[in-house]
């Protein structure tokens, strides 16, 4: 039977700007993947993401470049072979998990989860900005498990204010590629004692040799250092866990196969994501049920998720219902 794709652009403001070491934004800008077979859709949703050369224009051309191949009956395991890991293989890749779901009557969590999915608890992320204020957001979002956006020459302040206003909340400190040789030391320290349990990303991807000559009082993770399993084998020694993102991997069967890697090789594991909709955090939600920890807030951050969205109640997601996806 034969199929259609369609490629759409789709804006979603933010509830109020959001901001990380790079820079900030105002809207969430995705791209949506539908694929029609006979009276059966799939869906799946990507964000471009400039940091690692993706813009909308250059994620839309290679999803048009695979149009003819998907039309013509090309499998998920084609895709892999015919794009790059990244944020269009992503959307076509969910798309077709999607599709494959509905036009088999079969859940794709039926098909990855070892249990039946149930509701995990999720990072809350507050964006940078100045130390009080950071504060009084990480207060007034009341959750278990928070992630604070660091990454500034001295987040030492913003540290210790969140710290002192959240309770005893968990905290991930996420500092984007941000600290340096210089002050990474003094930052780690002091991570340690706001009991953070998890720093991500803390230099840049190029100098990540350095993790591995100094002291991990707080557990590190590979952000933009990850993107498939091929890269685990460089991270041992230097990284204690990995994120793993739909939108770098390109999609959720190399996500399966990173995760199950990195497990392997004695990495613990976060699923994270983009600021997207609940489209996009969907199969994340189903990857994450074999996850140490979990930051899939991204509809949170928005002023309007898309219709049958994903529930999340306080500190807590549930799994995906049909009319979302998978």
């Amino acid at each position: 039977m034969p199929r259609r794709v369609s490629v759409t652009v789709e804006h979603f403001p933010l509830a109020r700007e959001f901001r990380i070491s790079r820079g900030a934004k105002t809207e969430a800008v995705v791209i949506v993947c539908e694929i029609e077979e006979g009276s059966f859709r799939g869906r799946g949703e990507c964000v471009p993401y400039a940091r690692y050369g993706e813009s909308i224009d250059s994620v839309v051309a290679a999803m048009e470049s695979a149009r003819a191949g998907i039309e013509r009956g090309a499998s998920r395991d084609d895709l892999g072979r015919t794009l790059p890991a990244g944020a269009a293989r992503n959307a076509l890749d969910c798309a077709l998990w999607d599709l494959e779901a509905k036009a088999s009557g079969q859940r794709v969590a039926a098909l990855i989860c070892r249990t039946a999915p149930r509701p995990l608890e999720t990072a809350y992320t507050i964006g940078i900005d100045a130390p009080a204020a950071m504060a009084d957001a990480a207060k007034a979002a009341r959750r278990s498990l928070l992630k604070i956006k660091v990454g500034t020459e001295d987040d030492l302040e913003r540290m210790a204010a969140i710290h002192a206003a959240t309770n005893g909340a968990r905290l991930i400190l996420d500092a984007n590629e941000g600290w340096t040789a210089a002050n990474i030391g003094v930052h780690l320290q002091a991570a340690a004692a706001t009991g953070a349990v998890l720093v991500e990303q803390p230099l840049p991807k190029d100098s990540d040799a350095i993790l591995a000559d100094i002291p991990h009082p707080v557990p590190i993770c590979a952000d933009e250092s990850v993107h498939t399993t091929e890269d685990l084998e460089a991270l041992r020694g230097r990284y204690d866990y990995v994120n793993v993102k739909l939108d770098k991997t390109g999609g959720l069967t190399e996500a399966l196969r990173l995760v199950a890697r990195a497990q392997e090789l004695g990495f613990g594991v976060m699923v994270g994501c983009m600021v997207g909709t609940s489209l996009a955090m969907a199969p994340a939600v189903l990857l994450a049920q074999m996850a140490d920890f979990v930051d899939l807030d991204g509809p949170l951050l928005l002023a309007k998720d898309r219709p049958h969205g994903l529930v999340y109640d306080r500190s807590t997601v549930a799994p995906p219902t049909p009319e979302l996806w998978g």
